[in-house]
């Protein structure tokens, strides 16, 4: 390695270097895309070189490339290619661009009215073009109004695509695979659930779609796909990475696709999913690819009337009568809850995405009845969806009474009506009810049982037939610190 060090030093010094095109079209790339933004390219690529120094453009990279995670490795000659120098290149041609570098320049300007102006460009900034003729007159024409500007050629150092330029000493002459690999922004992917509830609301068929986004600059042809769920830390650089900005979104789905072929398997704390065939994945494009089926998954509908003051904490004895409100009336929500176990009929992860969900009508066309999110939800965890608030189902909450038992103890009575005017449908309603004024409490009296959440909450859960009003009511005995 010494010797080739100095074979290197000796060809920098006598300035022989060889200019090398990449070949525009990969070997291979591999795509690995994270849900929070980010996405690892693995590019292979045949270059032709030269023994000793070469100067190689590679083309074709993510316009949203983080240059600082570039890595190079020659999967032929690794040992005897290595880079000296590197250079990230984005001044792409455009209009702005050229205008910047054809100053003092004499550029050609045709107007919408198919006047020709000739002359010298003086300015090119704030949308005006600034030409001195050969008469020495001055002229500014609005750039809206520019049909056409021709310039002589294409300025050194400006470019069409990114480019990535290396330096590289390699021992051989000839043909070798290179690999490339760096990270990239603007590519993410969710999850996406379309869900179609039985009409008993006892079971459920589920289908999982990967939505990818891809405005990275770059399409992606064959290219091998994994995903990888979970939420990875990335450090964010102080100053932005050069983005392009999406001008258009194509949908393509891939509805005949076999989620069989979708392999799910575990990567450090994350999951990762691998597409079993390549995928093409267009600049600006959204893509969508079917990674999970379930047919028949057992799952149950419930009500909510949720109406009692959320806690935060205990700041002092609250024993004032009113406290957060006597009387309160409130919707009752619907809810939708399924395991993602195997004893269910699922048997999957499922990342976090957006869920919808739907039940036939008595057309058997499928209804929208309910849309939320879910989170990342692992093998043998609950789901519950809040779908919407029930439209026949009313409850209010009211304090009955207020009274002090002793000098630090007081009792606080609450009644609850349900009623339900479904046609003829018996339906359970829970009510969570939270113990707010102080950390020493107890029920000492209630109508119907109660289940103990946590050390502040208590729900009843109660049937309500159609066409029936139902009453709960409860009292709640607090102690608080002895005030004397």
């Amino acid at each position: 390695m010494k010797q080739l060090r100095l074979l290197v030093l000796s060809a920098l010094l006598l300035g022989s270097i060889v200019m090398t095109q990449a070949q525009e079209t990969s070997d291979s790339v591999a795509v690995t895309v994270y849900n929070e933004g980010t996405a690892l390219i693995r590019d292979q690529r045949t270059l032709t070189l030269d023994e000793g120094l070469n100067t190689v453009n590679f083309t074709d990279v993510a316009a949203t490339i983080d240059r600082t995670s570039v890595t190079f490795n020659s999967v032929s000659n690794p040992d005897g290619t290595f880079v000296l120098e590197q250079n990230y290149i984005y001044d792409l041609v455009n209009s702005d661009a050229l205008l910047t570098r054809y100053l003092d320049e004499i550029i050609n300007i045709t107007t919408s009215d198919g006047t020709v102006y000739t002359g010298q460009l003086l300015s090119g900034r704030n949308s005006e073009a600034i030409l001195r003729a050969d008469n020495g007159e001055v002229l500014v024409i609005n750039l809206s109004d520019a049909r056409d500007i021709r310039f002589p050629s294409l300025p050194d150092g400006l470019i069409t695509r990114p480019t990535l330029q290396w330096l590289l000493s390699s021992s051989t002459a000839g043909e070798q695979q290179v690999e490339l690999t760096y990270l990239a922004g603007g590519m993410n992917w969710s999850a996406d659930y379309n869900v179609l509830l039985g009409t008993d609301e006892t079971s459920l068929d589920i289908n999982g779609w990967v939505t990818l986004n891809n405005n990275s600059g770059r399409a992606f042809d064959n290219a091998q796909l994994k995903l990888v769920a979970g939420e990875l830390n990335r450090v964010r650089p102080d100053a932005p990475v050069a983005r392009t900005q999406a001008l258009a979104m194509d949908m393509e789905e891939d509805m005949a696709f076999d989620g069989n072929a979708v392999e799910q398997r575990e990567l450090f704390e994350y999951q990762l999913y691998e597409i079993g065939r390549p995928v093409t994945v267009g600049n600006n494009e959204t893509k969508q690819i079917e990674f999970v089926t379930g047919s028949a998954v057992q799952a149950t509908t419930f009500f909510v009337f949720d109406v009692s003051p959320q806690f935060g904490a205990y700041y002092s004895p609250i024993d004032y009568p009113e406290g957060y409100g006597t009387y309160t009336e409130g919707v009752v929500q619907t809810f939708l809850e399924f395991n993602t176990g195997e004893e269910s009929g699922l048997d999957a992860d499922l990342p976090a995405g957006r869920i919808r969900v739907y039940q036939e009508d008595v057309d058997g066309a499928g209804l929208l009845i309910g849309e939320n999110f879910i989170d990342h939800t692992p093998n043998g965890e609950d789901v519950r969806i809040y779908l919407g608030n029930a439209f026949d189902l009313v409850g209010e909450r009211t304090q009955t009474n207020f009274e002090f038992v002793s000098n630090n103890v007081i009792q606080e009575t609450f009644e609850i009506r349900l009623r339900n005017r479904k046609d003829n449908e018996t339906v359970e309603i829970r009510i969570p009810e939270r113990l707010y004024r102080w950390s020493d409490w107890e029920i000492v009296e209630s109508s119907v049982a109660f289940v103990q959440e946590n050390s502040s909450t208590v729900e009843f859960r109660v049937n309500v037939e159609p066409d029936v009003e139902q009453v709960v009511t409860y009292t709640v005995q607090y102690t608080f610190p002895d005030r004397r």
